[in-house]
């Protein structure tokens, strides 16, 4: 039996696959590149099967944690048998855009919130909802992940991303409801109703990011980069949209509203999308067939603990709370309210956040150039250090220079984030085994968002001795 690739596709085949469970012995121990990334295990003489569209010799193999399957769709691989002339992989670049719009789709809500901030001041101008909304999303979110990361084994993954998912349209669609019964007004009651639904938003990534990373870490890194350059997607596409509705509504009565509820419709509208593409075509093709006809001994190889796994990858982990302890120090808080009065005016905070999340998401593609990429642990911790240099740039930037600086500074921000965080997240799993990827990928996150938390706290620092609280 010869493995050809590996690849996940979607599942839309009503012929009967054969039977898969000869193949099993021979696939126990599947490499890529010298590295396994995936195993098999049969649960009370049932066993995990993947259908792929018109492709009979196609077998997913899933691996499982105390029994619970852990995947969505996952990697596919084509198997030919010996006599066989090897079938040519297809369904790669699909499963690349379908990894883009689900990551896209983890963080357009919270994004919304971060673009529609010119039209939240508006509303509360004494409230800091830039930073108290992202104070609020922050400890939900961490502290969501901890648990889910604890009890990464006993959790169906699936059914964890699709209530995500859920999660994140339905709090996306209260935002709209409460401006619309209200009719656009202020006061404290309103605010905490909008910091209820941007804790479901944490609740929500949380659930997403946390098991959508775990499931990518074992397949291609193509994937893993996709997905992430859909999370810096989402945030260029919503400073577009943005930079769009307030240019259409400026002259408008209400015009700042009118934009703020178009915006937060489109979001909302883009999180339905992702429910259907997740529980249609992401996770659509796991299915449980009775295999009772054959003695399987299949074992699951042993696997790290949390704790071991964390001691194994700490740098990696200090990465990414080290990333993103810098970057929301800096973006959004300090961008709305620290930066002074400038020619553009009102539209200089859009034009900031917009620049940074372009250079964000062009920076996420970088490491698919291979001589670009950088896979030395040792120079991924430099290369993060040195970015705490941003902090004095920032201060005397915003004290002394003028736009032009501050937009070229906020472009180095995005485009340092969005490469040193792929970056990170393709090498790290590499040499993990199914298991101990899906675990590690939890981990991660949960730095990740620490680290995030962690910022958000800190950015509080630049309004001490501005005279206003």
């Amino acid at each position: 039996m010869t493995v050809v690739a590996t690849s996940f596709e979607c599942i839309s085949d009503d012929r009967p696959p054969p039977s898969p469970t000869s193949y099993l012995r021979n696939l126990l121990h599947f490499s890529r590149s010298g590295e396994k990334v995936l195993h098999m295990k049969t649960d009370g003489g049932r066993m995990v099967v993947l259908r792929q569209i018109f492709r009979p010799h196609v077998v997913v193999l899933i691996s499982c944690d105390g029994g619970v399957h852990n995947s969505g769709c996952m990697a596919v691989m084509n198997v030919a048998a010996p006599n066989e002339t090897p079938v040519k992989l297809e369904g790669k670049f699909l499963a690349i855009v379908v990894c883009w719009i689900l990551g896209f789709g983890s963080l357009v809500a919270w994004n919304s919130m971060l673009t529609i901030g010119d039209y939240y001041y508006e509303l509360f101008p004494d409230y800091h909802p830039s930073r108290v909304l992202t104070l609020v999303y922050q400890p939900f979110a961490i502290g969501t992940i901890a648990i889910l990361a604890y009890n990464e084994s006993k959790i169906d993954t699936r059914k964890r991303n699709i209530a995500g998912y859920i999660l994140f349209f339905l709090c996306t669609l209260a935002l709209i409801v409460i401006d619309l019964a209200t009719s656009g007004k202020g006061g404290i009651g309103n605010y905490i109703g909008i910091c209820v639904f941007v804790a479901g938003f944490g609740v929500a990534d949380a659930h997403v990011q946390g098991g959508m990373v775990g499931d990518l870490a074992f397949m291609k890194p193509e994937f893993m980069q996709s997905f992430f350059a859909g999370l810096g997607a989402s945030g260029i596409v919503t400073s577009g949209l943005r930079l769009i509705t307030k240019a259409a509504f400026d002259k408008s009565p209400h015009g700042l509203r009118k934009g703020a509820i178009l915006f937060l419709g489109i979001s909302t509208f883009s999180e339905f999308l992702c429910i259907l593409l997740y529980a249609f075509v992401f996770a659509a093709g796991i299915q449980t067939e009775p295999n009772g006809t054959a003695d399987i001994d299949a074992k699951v190889p042993e696997r790290l603990s949390t704790k071991q796994l964390l001691v194994k990858n700490i740098d990696y982990a200090l990465d990414l709370f080290l990333i993103y302890v810098l970057t929301l120090s800096i973006f959004p808080g300090f961008l709305y309210e620290n930066t002074g009065h400038h020619q553009l005016g009102s539209w200089y905070p859009l034009v900031l956040i917009a620049m940074y999340n372009a250079w964000d998401l062009i920076s996420r593609y970088i490491p698919l150039i291979g001589f670009l990429k950088i896979e030395s642990r040792k120079w991924l911790m430099i290369a993060t250090l040195t970015r705490f240099f941003f902090v004095p740039a920032f201060y005397f930037t915003a004290k002394y220079g003028d736009q032009g600086w501050m937009i070229m500074l906020i472009s180095l921000l995005g485009l340092t984030n969005g490469y040193l965080t792929v970056c990170v997240m393709t090498v790290a799993p590499k040499g993990c085994t199914g298991p101990e990827a899906n675990a590690l990928g939890n981990i991660l996150v949960m730095f990740l968002l620490g680290g995030i938390f962690a910022g958000v706290a800190l950015d509080w620092l630049w309004i001490i001795g501005n005279g206003k609280f």
